[in-house]
């Protein structure tokens, strides 16, 4: 948006006047943060509701639905400007939604009563729900405020793809779905307007058939208009730059703190100075729910969605970038660091005591069943509560310990000053052991303790907006 209204803006005031005018606003309700700003990191929802507004679309089916929160995407892009990740949630993870402030036609404000168990996508067009009953739902799920929101419709997809010329997809094998109207053989396409849209709604042809398998479509077909949108061949014709501002301004509704040009300018030119290599794409992490005997429904993977959440509200990058060299250590923190240098016992020989020093009631017997079950820390034992709360987790170890607390930092994402160097303790069964206290920091079980330097989940479903991924 930032190239367009850059290269339009000489045709006149009255031709930004235009688009302005062109712009779908709805307030945020206090959901937000309040609106990006330059020099802090950026957190904007992307929200693709199903409703069936605009020409053509009642055809697809549910017409005169107020619509979900169909397709949803936390685009979070660091403060440096250096890297960015958008993070899908599926509309079929059960979630809490929230109690929702909504501003109604007539300037007053009706609050929504929330739901406990229910799917995501239920958090817009429900009830009344609005976008920021959506925000609010994220903000509860991720920890993370969504500074800004979008909401692009059937007709976005339609509009945009064809106001750059079609979008570059690519398909592993045949597809023939009734449901979405999508016929294409394998191998690559160009894809516009129904086509496009069809792409992006298909989900019983490809992977197991479901919403995650359409994800992966969904964030192909993203990463390509982003090569689209930033290639010579779009910003280089006044006539593509002339129907973007047309269909983006006309396709996307945008909380009322986006709704001028200048706004939308500052972002794009934000969000311009990212190079595609390094924005990720990923889902949150899920699993089917437990509790349906026939799974229609997921619900968190607890430790690697934690995991990723900690990421985002950390400013962690999901891609190698490079990092501005760190000032020098003192001997001090040299000397810290160095505790986790060195060798580092098996699992299986590592012998800790876990006690609750100020985490949640219960964490310490989950964080056993985890080391014990999941990460083959089978000689450890819980311990009960700490003499007192701390604010930061703790292993305390003898230096005879020193590569069982290394091993045991590695599994837990503990910093070297959390390693403690003291003295060793007796367990039940007489035997040395060392003491892993659980503070105020911890966040569940299996989840690392130290964002900063943590790693994305192994199994974390992600690509990169630089390469064509093929659909299977």
């Amino acid at each position: 948006m930032a190239f367009v209204v850059l290269a339009v803006g000489a045709a006149g005031y009255l031709y930004l006047q235009h688009l302005n005018d062109n712009i779908d606003a709805l307030p945020d309700d206090g959901a937000s943060t309040g609106g990006f700003q330059k020099d802090q990191a950026i957190n904007i929802l992307l929200i693709g509701t199903d409703k069936r507004t605009g020409s053509g679309n009642d055809g697809y089916g549910d017409k005169g639905s107020a619509g979900h929160a169909d397709t949803t995407l936390l685009l979070h892009v660091s403060k440096d400007r250096s890297n960015a990740t958008a993070l899908s949630i599926p509309r079929d993870l059960i979630v809490d939604v929230p109690d929702c402030p909504t501003t109604q036609e007539d300037g007053s404000t009706k609050v929504i009563p929330g739901s406990t168990g229910v799917r995501f996508n239920t958090s817009l067009g429900q009830s009344g729900r609005t976008p920021s009953c959506t925000m609010r739902t994220v903000t509860e799920l991720t920890g993370v405020t969504p500074d800004n929101f979008m909401v692009a419709d059937f007709n976005a997809v339609k509009t945009l793809s064809s106001a750059v010329g079609g979008v570059e997809v690519c398909l592993a094998k045949d597809i023939d779905d009734p449901d979405s109207h999508l016929n294409l053989p394998a191998g690559k396409h160009t894809v516009e307007g129904e086509e496009a849209l069809a792409f992006v709604r298909t989900r019983h042809s490809v992977g197991f058939g479901g919403d995650l398998s359409r994800i992966e479509l969904q964030q192909q077909f993203l990463s390509s208009l982003m090569r689209k949108l930033k290639s010579n061949d779009t910003l280089t014709s006044p006539t593509k730059m002339v129907k973007l501002a047309e269909a983006g301004t006309d396709a996307l509704t945008v909380d009322a703190k986006l709704k001028s040009i200048g706004k939308l300018k500052d972002l794009g030119l934000e969000l311009g100075k990212l190079d595609t290599k390094n924005l990720t794409f990923a889902t949150v992490p899920v699993k089917d729910n437990p509790a349906e005997k026939t799974p229609v429904t997921v619900v968190l993977k607890d430790g690697p969605a934690q995991q990723v959440f900690d990421m985002v509200k950390n400013d962690v990058s999901f891609t190698e970038v490079k990092k501005q060299e760190k000032e020098k250590k003192d001997k001090e923190e040299a000397a810290v660091a160095a505790r986790l240098e060195g060798k580092k016992s098996e699992p299986s020989e590592v012998r800790v005591r876990v006690l609750n020093g100020g985490a949640s009631s219960g964490s310490a017997g989950r964080e056993l069943t985890y080391l014990q079950n999941e990460a083959g820390v089978t000689k450890s034992e819980n311990a009960g509560n700490a003499p007192a709360d701390i604010a930061k987790t703790t292993l305390e170890y003898a230096p005879d310990q020193a590569d069982q607390a290394r091993a045991l930092a590695e599994i837990l994402g503990l910093t070297g000053a959390a390693m403690k160097p003291g003295e060793s303790v007796t367990n039940s069964q007489g035997l040395p052991a060392m003491t892993l206290t659980l503070g105020k920091d911890f966040k569940g079980a299996g989840v690392k303790l130290d964002a900063t330097s943590a790693k994305a989940p192994e199994d974390l479903q992600k690509s990169t907006a630089d390469k064509v991924e093929c659909a299977k």
